[in-house]
């Protein structure tokens, strides 16, 4: 057991006429490393388990220090004075327990919103049936109509903004190229001459101040058309039906009224005909011919 061992040891023997050929210098035996190659390769192997403990240490702080020195003291790190406040181990928990529960909840929201993607699983066995395809489901586009759909409103949206652009001139063009480049329609030198935000300002107050005046006008002139208002609970009594107002005229007798007065003013005419047939009879009709009474 010790010659296996231990090979480096040398045969020792008696007979000085023995001889023997090395069993690791032989032809067929396999390369050695020499001296140098071991110790550096020990080297090697050492500085990967230095860095191996700093990279535990690093990743693993929680982990104490050991160490065989009963004498040797040192302050912890994360208990200085300085250090940044740390959660204990139940608030870690409870945070890696929201965080699951939020990638479960986003896996839920993923999987509600994209019904069409499959159902992963590595239960070879595990069967199941469509919920789009069941026979009570109802009837699903297809991917030429969803395209469709999808194309028309592209179109709506750029029409929309086509329209935006139309009636709202004032809205600045908005682009990401900052070289692009161009002139102000309203700015050119061939532009009618704007008006400034005061005068326009100005111009919608006459505007609505005339609308108002006319509204009033309106309301003098036709006292006749009802007041139009919008609160149910509004009341008021009529002006032309208050205990002190005058007596008002019916239709009947306005029409009579005005049928005396277009006959008084016919009465009036030929008389004013009678005694007087030195005027002469106007009339807008450059046809009529009549001879005179007197010649």
């Amino acid at each position: 057991a010790v010659d296996f061992a231990h090979p480096e040891v040398g045969v020792v023997t008696s007979d000085t006429t023995a001889t023997a050929h090395c069993y690791f210098d032989r032809a067929s035996a396999p390369e050695q490393e020499d001296l140098e190659a071991a110790e550096y390769r020990r080297q090697v192997l050492e500085d990967a388990a230095a860095l191996k403990k700093l990279a535990v240490d690093f990743a693993h702080p929680e982990l104490g220090v050991v160490t065989s020195d009963p004498t040797a003291t040192a302050r912890c790190y994360f208990d200085r004075a300085s250090a940044p406040q740390q959660e204990d181990k139940e608030e870690v928990e409870y945070r890696r327990q929201v965080l699951a529960d939020a990638m479960a909840l986003k896996k839920l929201a993923v999987d509600y919103a994209h019904p069409e993607l499959a159902v992963v699983t590595s239960d070879t066995a595990s069967t199941a049936r469509c919920y789009f395809d069941r026979a009570s489901a109802p009837q699903q586009e297809s991917l030429v109509d969803v395209q469709y759909r999808q194309q028309v409103l592209e179109d709506a949206a750029a029409l929309k903004s086509l329209a935006v652009d139309f009636a709202h001139p004032e809205v600045g063009v908005v682009t990401s190229d900052t070289t692009a480049t161009a002139h102000c329609y309203f700015d050119r030198a061939s532009a009618p001459e704007q008006e400034d935000l005061e005068a326009a300002e100005y111009r919608r107050q006459v505007l609505e101040d005339a609308a108002a005046l006319k509204k009033l006008a309106v309301d003098y002139a036709h006292p006749e058309l009802g007041v139009v208002t919008s609160d149910p609970t509004a009341t008021a009594r009529c002006y032309f039906d208050r205990a002190s107002a005058p007596e008002q005229e019916d239709t009947e007798e306005a029409d009579y009224r005005r049928q005396v007065l277009e006959d008084a003013a016919a009465l009036k005419k030929l008389a004013v005909d009678y005694a007087h047939p030195e005027l002469g009879v106007v009339t807008s009709d450059p046809t009529p011919t009549a001879r005179c009474y007197f010649d």
